[in-house]
């Protein structure tokens, strides 16, 4: 197949398809004519590495379970260097997930904070001679000026 058919049914652009011959991924091959010509197996390689993408795998995070379909083997992850890219990603998605949970602490220990504030300026509002909460943003209480 053309490159324009295989993007086609790969769901991308010839552009990308170029990009990715660029880079070694995808086999360079002409046809006498000297189109490039494409195959079922460019087909399944290109859905590995669109897979991984989707996945949030970085393009040469790809090559590996690339190369792993080249040599023959049934599945992209069924080489060692593959398991190692999984396993790699693993640990930066653990890291990833660790800071986004300080964070989430972090604003949940300033929600608590902040409520507790606001119920005391509350109580100390029914309180005979009490301030009365006011937003700091809110504007004076009065008519209406113009």
């Amino acid at each position: 197949m053309r490159i324009g058919e295989l993007a086609a049914r790969a769901g991308t652009t010839t552009r990308t398809l170029r990009y990715y011959e660029s880079r070694g991924l995808l086999p360079a091959r002409r046809s006498v004519n000297g189109y490039r010509a494409y195959d079922e197996e460019d087909l399944r390689l290109l859905r590995q590495i669109r897979t991984l993408q989707d996945f949030g795998f970085e393009l040469e995070e790809t090559r590996p379970f690339v190369e792993c379909l080249q040599a023959g083997h049934p599945a992209g992850d069924a080489c060692p260097a593959s398991l190692e890219v999984y396993r790699s990603k693993l640990a930066e998605l653990d890291d990833c997930l660790a800071r986004l949970q300080a964070v989430r602490d972090q604003v949940a220990a300033q929600l608590a904070r902040a409520e507790q504030e606001r119920a005391e300026l509350e109580r100390e509002a029914v309180r005979p001679g009490g301030p009365e909460p006011q937003c700091e943003l809110s504007t004076p209480r009065g008519p209406h000026r113009n």
